[in-house]
């Protein structure tokens, strides 16, 4: 088994750290359960500043962002990682152009949703994050060219989520009031757009919507990203 997890695997964390803590205890746990052991991988996590990452975001500096994004992979890669990820959907705004500079492998987290997706059969599908990641459209026309459609919440909606995203959620602070007006405007896009799923396009608010909460199947970017990591992470050398 241990020939099986030789991989290292490098984290571009804290976007935001609760975020990050959660990658960290899904990884470990998959490996637990998969060896049946203590036996897990070698983590390396670099944990940036968020603001620095929503500064440029904000001000469209994204050759600044790429730049930004691919000089820690390169210190995860110096570090000893072989492969890498970005535990946040936002800074796959520009995911492609560091993945062309990247000096190792990196796992999208677009695409890892995607092919969950596409095994589901899903057609039409919301999406709530950050709204950054929500004014943006890099999970739109990705989706778009296997045929599968992605609606956003209204602009004052999108405007709330924001601002619970940055005031609360990316802070550790889960208030119930927070988690019934997300659901609220979830089924406010399936009576508008007849969603099969919505996507939680923010590494945090799986945090605070869990399955159950909703019937509106969730689509959890950071338990699809994990699963990608750890499928990946036993590949051969």
């Amino acid at each position: 088994m241990i020939d099986e997890i030789m991989k290292k695997i490098g984290i571009i964390g804290g976007l935001g750290p609760e975020a990050t803590a959660d990658y960290y205890k899904r990884i470990v746990g998959f490996f637990h359960d998969h060896n049946q052991s203590l036996a897990t991988p070698e983590i390396i996590i670099y944990s940036v500043n968020i603001e620095e990452l929503f500064s440029l975001v904000a001000d469209r500096h994204w050759d600044a962002l790429v730049e930004w994004l691919t000089s820690k992979v390169t210190a995860l890669k110096n570090a000893g990682a072989d492969f890498a990820v970005i535990s946040a959907n936002t800074p796959h705004i520009v995911f492609d152009q560091v993945q062309a500079q990247s000096p190792i492998p990196l796992i999208s987290i677009v695409e890892a949703t995607l092919e969950s997706a596409k095994s589901a059969g899903l057609k039409t599908i919301g999406l709530l994050g950050t709204q950054f990641t929500m004014q943006s459209n890099f999970f739109g026309e990705r989706f778009a060219k296997d045929g599968i459609t992605i609606v956003v919440p209204s602009d004052h909606e999108q405007q709330y989520i924001q601002s619970k995203i940055v005031a609360e959620i990316e802070l550790g602070i889960f208030n119930d009031a927070t988690r019934q007006e997300l659901l609220s405007i979830i089924m406010s896009m399936k009576n508008r757009h007849n969603i099969d799923a919505v996507i939680l396009g923010c590494t945090e608010l799986p945090l605070i919507l869990t399955e159950g909460f909703s019937e509106v199947p969730f689509l959890n970017t950071t338990a699809l990203h994990v699963a990608a990591i750890c499928q990946h992470c036993m590949r051969a050398l």
